[in-house]
Formats: structure tokens, sequence, C-alpha cells
């Protein structure tokens, strides 16, 4: 195998050509980053956790890929990825994550002795999450807790400290993974269920929109109380009505749950992340 073939093969494992993964993990980082830095974060966090983000996510996907090689050969979507048809090797995968995650342990060394112990449980979650779709009723309630571990993290590279606001911010952050999440399980619903692995489109059933626009409201709702607390100007709340319309359209895109919809909603995500980020940026400045 050329070493250009192996490269491509390298950034199809680790969904560098497709970062929607990494900007829901980035999205609600930067929340905590600003609002841990009072609305001025310090700009060296801000490129360690830009950076981080991006290896974590990519290991992240590694792991995924190498604990679902057997599942994902029964579904459509994922029967071509390179572990799963064999192109690359599992311990190859197994070495690119644990460099991966290396490399994003180097990223945090400046960093304070709390944000290092930190690390320690990001790493778990990472690693763990791909294997609680075999056990839990809900494994995207996992993921948001993992895809929200940088929000206290920021807290306590900034701070020194993790307050009771950043505890709250990784849950208005669940709250989004469970409803983006679902619409991304309603693609997967029909294989997942000949497979045998549990996903919240399953278990919510007939109540999956519903379920999906109650997190959605439920992660405005603390969101909401958060810009209270924080005294953020009224740019802030304008963010979060704008990402209300986001939700309100990924229900018009869902409420039919074809496929090609429910993955249009998961994809159209970002935008609800960014439309939250840009209330507190402009939120602060304004207020």
């Amino acid at each position: 195998m050329t070493l250009s073939r192996r490269i491509n093969l390298y950034i199809q494992l680790t969904r560098l050509n497709r970062p929607i993964g990494i900007l829901l993990l980035l999205w609600p980082t930067l929340w905590g980053i600003w609002i841990s830095g009072n609305g001025q974060p310090d700009w060296n966090i801000v490129a360690i956790f830009v950076f981080g983000t991006i290896l974590m996510r990519s290991a992240g996907c590694v792991i995924n890929d190498y604990a679902d090689r057997n599942f994902d050969k029964h579904v459509e979507r994922t029967k071509d990825r390179p572990l799963t048809n064999g192109q690359l090797a599992p311990k190859e995968a197994l070495w690119l994550a644990a460099g991966l995650s290396f490399l994003a342990f180097l990223l945090i060394l400046p960093l304070n002795k709390l944000t290092l112990l930190l690390s320690i449980p990001a790493l778990f979650l990472a690693a763990s999450y791909p294997y609680t779709k075999r056990y839990l009723a809900i494994p995207q309630a996992y993921l948001g807790i993992a895809f929200g571990f940088g929000i206290p993290m920021a807290f306590a590279a900034q701070l020194g400290s993790i307050p009771d606001i950043a505890w709250w911010l990784m849950i208005a952050n669940m709250f989004w993974a469970i409803a983006y999440d679902t619409e991304y399980a309603m693609v997967d619903r029909d294989d997942d269920i000949l497979i045998g692995i549990h996903s919240s489109a399953l278990f919510f059933g007939k109540y999956d929109i519903t379920a999906i626009m109650l997190c959605y409201s439920s992660t405005l709702a603390i969101l909401t109380v958060i810009g209270s607390m924080l005294k953020l100007g009224m740019l802030y709340y304008c963010g979060l009505l704008f990402a209300a319309g986001i939700a309100i359209y990924h229900y018009i895109l869902i409420r039919h749950r074809y496929r090609e919809a429910c993955f249009k909603a998961f994809l159209h995500n970002n935008w609800f992340g960014a439309a939250i980020f840009i209330g507190i940026v402009l939120g602060y400045f304004k207020s």
C-alpha cells in the first residue's frame, strides 16, 4: 500500500474528512472557555483546547471504529470503513489512537495540576463510550458527558477550580448531545435493531421526536438560567433565540423520520452550537 493511500485511510478513520464531530465537541468547549474567562479567555488556553479537541475527537473516532468493527459490517452506512473492510489492521488503529491521545496530553502539560488530573477521566470517557452502546439504554447521555468534559477542564485551566456553573453547562450540553445524536441514531434505527445494540432512538420509540425537542428545550432553559446568573447582555439571549429557531427547523426536518432528513438535521447542529457560542461572546461584549 502506498503512503498516500495509507494517509487517506487514516484520514477516513479519524473522520478528519468529516469535521462535524470536531465541531460538536468544540462548541461546548468554547462555551466553557469563554464563560470561565469572563469573556476574555487566555488565548494560549484557547489554542491548546482547540488543537486538543481535534486530536481527541480523532482518537475517539479510531476507538469507536475499533470497538464497532464487527458491528459496522452489518450497517449500510459504515460497512466500508477502513477497519471494517480490512484495509487497516486493528492493531494499527490502537497505535494511532494511542499516538493521538499522547499528543493531546503533551498539549496540556503546560496547564495546572487540576487540568492534568481531569485528563484521566476525559480519556476514560472517550475510550469507553463506544462500548456503552452494548449496555446502556441511552448511550447518547454518556456521549454528552464525554463531549462536555472539555467544559470543566476549561474552567480548571483558567480558574484552577470548577464552580457549579461548569457542571450545569455540562448538563446543558448533555441534553443537546442526546438531541443531536438521537437524530443521528434515527438514521441507523433498523440496522441497530438487527445487530442488537442500544440507542436513544430505540429507547424513545414513537416518542423520539418529542424527546429530541424536550432535550433542545432543556438545553436552552439551562443556558437561559446561566445567562441570568452571569448577567449577560441581551445579545446572549438573541443567540439562544436563534438557536431555538434552529431547533424548530430540525423538528421540520425530522418529523417524518426520513433517514436523509434526520441526517441533515444532525449535521445542522453545528449551527445550533455556533449560535450559542456567538451569543456568549456578544453577551460579554455588550454586558
